[in-house]
């Protein structure tokens, strides 16, 4: 396992752009870097914190998560709100993001700030934005939203809940309306976080604060775990070529230090599911 960058507080949403290369956020510093394939990082979001999860826009932007899901124009344009935050309806923000083959968006909302240690845990929705750019709640009563992913033939959708320590798995309608979720997979001696699914059926989960990468099989077996030299395991992305890198992301918790984020590189066995670009419509301006 190579270490390609550190330094940062809290990475999260690693996501593969084969034209750049791996795009990932800092959600306590603040902003979206980007790895190019010759180890070079560069700055493509500024600022904005709390970017749990990211999607590429066929137009060219980043989509992100935080208080709100919304567009960053590759052009520098102002940010783009596509589905805003809800206290009353207690959706005060998104954590991770994905999105299926055709372009539709599968968002995680909060109803509590997971790093208020404070605040008592409340479940929440989950949310598909479609195509024609509206909202509908597809998936209820999570407790602490992370990772999504959807299978190679779209059949099923993978979903971290990170406060009962399962993976979900909801079976996909031709709408992209979900059916009832089941438990794919138990997580122990851990957190589960962010997943990334292989074109062989395998679920690939970050286990925060269990050092590690836990590997399931299509049955919801594990097949393998692969260590990590830090704690906080965040998240994963495929990525390279031809996918078959595994991008394993990283926070500072447990490592005492405050900068200890980073992202680790190893080759794996098998290749990632291609991850569309999100291709919902965009609000109109005034």
């Amino acid at each position: 396992m190579e270490t390609l960058a550190t330094g940062y507080g809290l990475i999260e949403g690693p996501v593969w752009d084969a034209s750049r290369g791996l795009i990932y956020s800092d959600v306590t510093n603040g902003g979206a870097f980007c790895l190019a394939p010759d180890g070079t990082i560069s700055q493509v979001i500024e600022h904005r914190r709390g970017m749990g999860g990211m999607a590429l826009h066929e137009n060219g932007g980043i989509v992100v998560s935080g208080r709100s899901i919304a567009l960053k124009p590759a052009n520098g344009s102002p940010t783009v709100v596509i589905l805003g935050d809800d206290p009353e309806a207690g959706r005060i923000g998104f954590n991770d993001i994905t999105t299926d083959a055709k372009g539709r968006i599968y968002a995680g909302a909060l109803s509590f700030r997971p790093v208020n240690a404070e605040e008592e845990p409340k479940p929440a929705d989950l949310y598909c934005i479609d195509l024609d750019g509206s909202a509908r709640v597809v998936g209820q009563d999570v407790m602490l939203t992370n990772g999504l992913g959807v299978s190679s033939d779209g059949g099923k959708l993978y979903h971290s809940e990170s406060r009962r320590d399962r993976v979900r798995v909801y079976d996909v309608k031709p709408n992209g309306d979900l059916g009832p979720h089941s438990t794919f997979a138990p997580i122990v001696d851990g957190i589960p976080d962010g997943l990334a699914v292989a074109v062989d059926g395998s679920v690939w989960v970050a286990i925060a604060y269990g050092s590690r990468v836990d590997v399931f099989e299509p049955d919801g077996s594990l097949r393998r775990s692969i260590p990590c030299d830090l704690p906080m395991v965040t998240s994963v992305c495929f990525g390279g070529d031809d996918l078959m890198d595994i991008y394993i992301v990283t926070g500072s918790g447990d490592s005492g230090r405050e900068d200890a984020g980073t992202v680790f590189r190893m080759r794996a066995d098998v290749a990632g599911v291609p991850v569309a670009p999100a291709a919902v419509a965009l609000p109109k301006g005034p």
